[in-house]
């Protein structure tokens, strides 16, 4: 066995191509040496919360026992929503947490993952958070000063872009879509109230994001812990938060963060 412990989703490292690193308890288990071998993962029945620690039958929200899901500052609803952030006016959660993560600066950006998708990141956040959705491109449209405008913004764009990622093309590596990136973001700009332009990042730079893939499957199958406690088989590759196998069955690793996982190397 290589490693044990409770996982979170992937650590990864900016370069060509992406590293990528899973916490196990106290340990990184270093992902792409594990490409092109024969590994297994083994869910040994335990469940942590990723927030207070404690054990949970059940696992909410990617992680969180339900009494966290419904209080810990890192579950609330403006995390998938920033929209819905009111930090701004002095209520949160937690206004110590939100001073750290709400009130800071933070990127609507537009990028590409199967499909042109627009989203929201912490400033800091640039480029892991393209990396965990597996996109290919992206460019930077908007910086601003607190989470709920750039929710604001990217709430107004919704109705002209997608903001979810076509997880199936693009595990596939397939682009539903030919994408100038620059023209889309003027594109994007032109589109918005007065209100909403001063917010523009005039920065073009296009970061461009190489996966370690060797073969990307024709057909997916996607497969979970809940289902099957032993996943094994050849790693062909890593992809946003995905393990894929040669079969062409994928498996998010990101969804069981808080899992108890035994990782071996099937020699």
């Amino acid at each position: 066995m290589l490693d044990s412990g409770t996982i979170i989703k992937m650590r990864s490292e900016y370069a060509d191509p992406v590293q990528y690193f899973l916490p196990l308890g106290d340990t990184e288990l270093p992902m792409n040496e594990l490409i092109g071998k024969s590994v297994s993962l083994k869910f040994t029945g335990q469940i942590n919360c990723i927030s207070c620690g404690k054990r949970t039958k059940t696992s909410f929200g990617q992680g969180f026992c339900y009494n966290c899901l419904q209080t810990a500052p890192e579950a609330s609803e403006t995390v998938m929503r920033p929209e819905l952030s009111k930090a701004h006016l002095g209520i949160a959660r937690d206004m110590d947490w939100a001073r750290e993560h709400d009130l800071i600066d933070h990127f609507v950006y537009l990028a590409v993952s199967g499909e042109l998708k627009v989203g929201v990141t912490r400033h800091h956040q640039v480029p892991t958070r393209w990396i965990d959705q597996g996109a290919t491109e992206a460019i930077i449209l908007a910086r601003t000063p607190n989470r709920h405008i750039s929710g604001v913004i990217e709430v107004f764009l919704k109705n002209f872009f997608s903001d979810k990622t076509n997880w199936r093309a693009m595990l596939q590596n397939k682009t539903i879509q030919e994408v100038n990136l620059q023209e889309e973001k003027l594109n994007a700009y032109q589109l918005q109230p007065a209100e909403l332009q001063q917010y523009l990042y005039t920065d073009n730079q296009i970061w461009k994001i190489n996966y370690p893939v060797l073969t990307f499957p024709e057909k997916i199958t996607s497969v979970s812990f809940d289902k099957d406690p032993v996943i094994s088989g050849n790693l062909t590759g890593i992809k946003g938060q995905y393990l894929i196998f040669s079969d062409g069955r994928v498996l998010n690793l990101r969804k069981h963060s808080g899992y108890f996982l035994e990782i071996s190397v099937n020699e």
